[in-house]
């Protein structure tokens, strides 16, 4: 069951970052997006992309990031997201500062969108008490 609530999961945040890139061109011009086809291929490998590739990048950009206090990281958002515009046909990124926001608008386009759909984070806490004889 809890592996059917995940799988149903990923295709709705599958969706909804495909949406969030249909949105994108009407608020940053300079990203095209084509089709459907075009952005649930692009919401795929920028998943991929940013579940396998980003992590290493980060970790090896980890002295710029800390000098910069964070704000290079979102030079790797912008660049990741300009990497995968040039490898899907129908996704265009006309430039650096273009994928630089784009990238910025994308996350939170698909951020909004997550929080209407599934609502506030649900947090959990357990505690444990100890038993006295």
């Amino acid at each position: 069951m809890l592996g059917v609530l995940m799988a149903r999961n990923l295709l709705i945040v599958w969706l909804i970052n495909a949406l969030a890139l249909l949105a994108l061109p009407y608020l940053v011009p300079s990203v095209q997006v084509d089709s459907i086809y075009t952005a649930l291929v692009a919401a795929a490998l920028l998943g991929l992309v940013n579940t396998l590739i980003r992590p290493l990048i980060v970790l090896l950009t980890l002295p710029a990031t800390v000098f910069t206090l964070g704000l290079f990281i979102f030079v790797i958002n912008g660049l990741l997201f300009w990497f995968v515009a040039s490898f899907v046909k129908g996704f265009s990124v006309e430039g650096f500062w273009s994928a630089f926001f784009g990238a910025i608008v994308y996350a939170l386009i698909s951020w909004a969108a997550s929080a209407l759909v599934f609502g506030p984070p649900r947090i959990v806490v357990v505690r444990h008490e100890e038993r006295r004889p």
